[in-house]
């Protein structure tokens, strides 16, 4: 990569991370607004690991799905 293009993919990657942390953020939002009970009483205080791996799985395909629509 020239020196020259660097500014420019410096921008790029901002913004793919600014889109991917919204994005992933109104996943969560959506999730925590869908469940009828609160997701950080169950896995804090109440220690829900099978909730706390459902998170974790809803995290990791967020992340696949925005890391596929970014790479093209």
């Amino acid at each position: 990569m020239k020196l020259e293009h660097l500014g420019e993919a410096l921008v790029t990657t901002a913004a793919f991370t600014v889109t991917g942390l919204i994005l992933f953020a109104f996943a969560f939002w959506l999730i925590a607004k869908l469940t009828p009970f609160s997701i950080r009483k169950e896995i804090e205080e109440d220690h829900n690991t099978a909730l706390a791996i459902i998170i974790a799985g809803v995290i990791i395909g967020t992340a696949i799905v925005i890391g596929s629509a970014v790479s093209g």
